[in-house]
């Protein structure tokens, strides 16, 4: 057997070294390299095992607009929110990673699309890190039929892809992927050697017998997925379920597609038979209390292919301490510093002495500038203690010489609060459509002035 090599590779951006040093050469972060088996003789052999999958014909050149763009079809997953966030529907032969943590809903989520598709074609579904008692338990609890679903538990690579040939199942979850292991490969379960040579076996497979594939992973305290960095080049599509504990609603945001928009966004509620799909997801964003109450104002996000409407809060209190506090929950924690200077000065608004917390209501993460004149006129509505109008609706960006800038997909911005019941908007001027919107009063501005003098 041929000696196996080694290398060292940086869990963050994915580069290797030919030995171990303390921090990385390419990102600068510290104590992420760790051992990968770059080759082995056994290693090989399992190649040639593998071969079977794939076909004898060898690939030839085409031109691009030969190429056969109905030889892909799409097949729903039985929810239209996780459809919408994949881009469409579920592609043979793709591999898509779902994280999040711990009790977000990833099993759950992926037990009710897989008995739902088990009625219609064959599934499989593997199970490394529960029993299949724990499995049946709570497709009982949520009320799902599971009579044609087909399970194993098995953390063994080789063995799983093995009784997946048998199977030739359309769509297959590996719950989870951190669990996986390749026999020969010389690190535990989990560690970077293990997770990137588990994904390239899975993905061959997928990739030559157009096979779906589901890989649940892992996040670290930081919220982003675990495992190396590589991991995310070799899926076809990487979606992360948020959500807190105590928050019935939970979120499915696309962080890659190769076969849709990034950035789409799915919500879910969390009930006692699962996950439900939320059909008007502004509704659950929007829910004010009765009466008008200063610090509150609304704007319109836009994630992936669709305007979701969004509350912001803020409060803005005297500071008893030398440091005054800057949180933001939902937003930026940096942005927010920088446009209070903004306001400060190009619009004599003055909060150096003052606690100011910002909050995005219902959970939502917003990661736009479009949020920057809600966030402003929020904090300008707490400081004074002057409610904004119930039916006012604002966004715009807002650079450091004081200018609003326009944001993408305005128009529709504004037709999506229109068609909620908002009669008037804050919008910078290139957004505004020349003829205006039915029964909305827009108001138009290109300076930060010109929105303080607006309300």
């Amino acid at each position: 057997m041929a000696k196996a090599k080694t290398a060292y590779v940086c869990n963050e951006c994915g580069a290797d070294f030919a030995k171990w040093q303390g921090q990385c050469g390419e990102c600068g972060q510290w104590n992420t390299l760790q051992e990968f088996v770059v080759s082995s003789g056994k290693k090989a052999s399992r190649d040639a095992r593998f071969d079977g999958y794939a076909g004898t014909t060898a690939p030839k050149v085409v031109a691009l607009n030969e190429v056969n763009l109905e030889a892909l079809p799409r097949f729903s997953s039985g929810m239209a929110e996780f459809d919408r966030v994949l881009g469409g529907g579920l592609v043979p032969g793709s591999v898509t990673l779902i994280g999040g943590h711990p009790g977000a809903g990833k099993s759950t989520l992926l037990l009710q699309t897989m008995c739902y598709l088990a009625q219609h074609m064959e599934t499989l579904y593997v199970t490394g890190e529960e029993s299949l008692q724990q499995v049946a338990l709570r497709a009982q609890r949520l009320h799902l039929p599971a009579d044609k679903l087909k399970m194993l538990t098995e953390t063994d690579v080789e063995q799983v892809l093995n009784q997946a040939k048998n199977l030739a199942p359309k769509v297959m979850v590996i719950d989870s992927i951190q669990v996986m292991h390749v026999p020969g490969v010389e690190s535990a379960p989990g560690s970077v050697t293990q997770v990137r040579e588990s994904a390239a076996f899975i993905t061959r497979f997928a990739k030559q017998t157009g096979t779906v594939v589901f890989l649940v992973g892992h996040v670290t305290k930081d919220g982003t997925l675990a495992g190396p960095k590589v991991l995310e080049h070799m899926i076809d599509c990487s979606i992360m379920l948020e959500g807190d504990s105590d928050n019935r609603f939970r979120t499915l945001r696309g962080i890659k597609n190769r076969f849709g928009a990034v950035n789409e966004l799915g919500v879910f509620a969390m009930l006692e038979t699962g996950l439900k799909e939320v059909k008007n997801p502004s509704s659950i964003f929007l829910s004010r209390g009765e009466g008008d109450v200063a610090g509150s104002v609304v704007m319109v996000v836009w994630e992936g292919t669709r305007p979701l409407l969004v509350e912001i809060q803020a409060l803005v209190d005297e500071s008893h301490f030398g440091n005054p506090r800057r949180v933001a929950v939902g937003l930026d924690n940096n942005r927010l510093s920088m446009l209070l200077a903004v306001m400060h000065r190009h619009g004599g608004i003055h909060t150096g002495d003052q606690d100011v917390f910002v909050n995005a209501v219902g959970g939502v993460r917003v990661n736009e500038t479009a949020a920057d004149l809600a966030l402003l006129l929020s904090v300008l509505s707490s400081f004074r203690d002057r409610p904004l109008p119930r039916d006012l609706v604002v966004f715009g960006e807002i650079g450091l010489s004081g200018e609003i800038r326009p944001v993408p997909s305005g128009q529709e911005r504004l037709k999506e609060a229109a068609k909620h019941g908002f009669k008037r908007a804050i919008a910078p001027k290139a957004n505004v459509p020349k003829n205006g919107i039915e029964g909305m009063q827009i108001i138009a501005v290109g300076h930060i002035r010109e929105a303080l003098d607006a309300i």
